[in-house]
C-alpha cells in the first residue's frame, strides 16, 4: 500500500479526519468532516460526522424505543445499512479507531445496554451508509487538494460538538491557513 507524504500532508490512515476543502464541488461532501475507520490496499472507509438526517434512531431500529438521537448520513455508499461509532469500551467486537473511539461491535449487546440504561445513547452516533473509496481513489483526491487530513480527533469533536460547527472547529484546530479556511463563506459571492 502506498502511504504518501507530499507537501507536508499527513497520510489518511485509520483514526484521522478528512475535512473537505472549502469549495469541494461534490454536494455529498460539502463542508464535511469524515472519520476514517479503514485505510488499506482494498480502499478506504469512513463516516461523515456532521450530516444529521431528519430521522431519529427509534424510527429505524425496532428494538430501540424513545431514543431521540439523530441518525447521520455516513456517506453516499449503501445508505440502506446502519453503522455506529461510539465511546463505549465494553461493547464486544468493537474496533478501536483511535483512543476511546470505537467502530461497530455487538449490536444486540448495544441494544441491551441502551434498553437497560447502562449507557448514554449520546455516546453513540448512528449512520446510514458510509463514505468509501476504491484503491488509490482517496490518494488521487488528496493530490487534487480535495481533502485536508487531520490527526486532531477527539471525543469532544465527535460526540459533543454540534454538527454545524464540526467542520469549522476541525479546521481551526489545525491553525495557520486552515483557521482562515474555516471562515470562508459558503457562497464567496456573499463576501
Amino acid at each position: 500500500m502506498e502511504f504518501f507524504q507530499y507537501k507536508n500532508k499527513l497520510a489518511p490512515i485509520k483514526g484521522r479526519i478528512l475535512a473537505s476543502e472549502p469549495y469541494l464541488p461534490d454536494p455529498n461532501f460539502e463542508r464535511t468532516i469524515i472519520l476514517l475507520t479503514e485505510y488499506n490496499e482494498e480502499g478506504s472507509v469512513g463516516f461523515v460526522l456532521n450530516k444529521p438526517s431528519e430521522t431519529i434512531v427509534s424510527e429505524i431500529v425496532d428494538n430501540i424505543k424513545n431514543i431521540e438521537a439523530r441518525v447521520y448520513i455516513g456517506g453516499p455508499v449503501q445508505q440502506d445499512t446502519l453503522h455506529f461509532i461510539h465511546r463505549i469500551d465494553s461493547i464486544a467486537d468493537a474496533i478501536e479507531i483511535v483512543d476511546g473511539i470505537f467502530w461497530g461491535g455487538n449490536f444486540e449487546q448495544l441494544l441491551s445496554m441502551i434498553e437497560n440504561h447502562q449507557i448514554d445513547p449520546f455516546d453513540i452516533k448512528f449512520f446510514l451508509g458510509y463514505s468509501g473509496w476504491s484503491p488509490g481513489q482517496l490518494a488521487e483526491e488528496l493530490k487534487a487538494d480535495s481533502w485536508i487530513v487531520s490527526d486532531k480527533v477527539t471525543q469532544d469533536l465527535i460526540f459533543e460538538t454540534p454538527p454545524e460547527m464540526m467542520w469549522k472547529k476541525s479546521l481551526q484546530s489545525l491553525g495557520g491557513r486552515f483557521s482562515v479556511y474555516s471562515n470562508y463563506p459558503v457562497d464567496p459571492n456573499m463576501n
